[in-house]
């Protein structure tokens, strides 16, 4: 299982970043907001929807992270320079924790969700879970955890998507 910290090393196409972060406590979340700033990378990452280019990862991008405590998932908002949200990345996760430099991270159960402003949503990486559970990387509860999961994101928040665009703008807002 790989570990991610919410200072996206694992992307090293990115030259230069500015990350800020803090704990929240309150209605909205129980949990970390951070914002990364990306300021420099040495090749622009595209990804393909509905025959559209989609920029994710480039100077002047923006993500944001919103790691709900006791829960198993992470979702990542990345925006343009004009803070309009181009997509959301949803991690499914089997454990999550800060390191000893303060940085949060956690452990990737391999599915995730891409879901697209139009409320389109794109499960993605199933075959890389399932691989896990017949290599032995995963038990059979963290592979049943990241269904469940999935479904109930896609059951919950994810079922309006105005509602969820509206919930991301909030936590940007406390972060800003």
């Amino acid at each position: 299982m790989k570990r991610s910290r919410l200072s996206y090393d694992e992307w090293t196409c990115i030259v230069s970043k500015n990350i800020f972060g803090k704990t929240i406590n309150s209605e909205l979340l129980n949990g970390y907001i951070g914002l990364m700033e990306i300021k420099e990378v040495n090749k622009a990452q595209v990804w393909k929807f509905n025959g559209k280019d989609i920029v994710v990862c480039d100077k002047g991008r923006k993500w944001l992270s919103i790691l709900p405590y006791n829960d198993w998932y992470c979702i990542t908002a990345m925006m343009d320079e004009d803070e309009k949200i181009l997509l959301w990345y949803i991690d499914m996760i089997a454990a999550q924790g800060i390191d000893a430099d303060g940085m949060p991270y956690f452990d990737d159960l391999y599915l995730d969700l891409v879901v697209y402003p139009d409320g389109k949503i794109v499960i993605d990486d199933m075959d890389e879970l399932e691989d896990a559970l017949t290599k032995g990387d995963i038990t059979q509860e963290q592979f049943h955890l990241a269904i469940e999961t999935s479904h109930k994101l896609q059951r919950g928040i994810l079922s309006n998507i105005a509602s969820f665009t509206e919930y991301t703008k909030k936590c940007h807002e406390i972060i800003k």
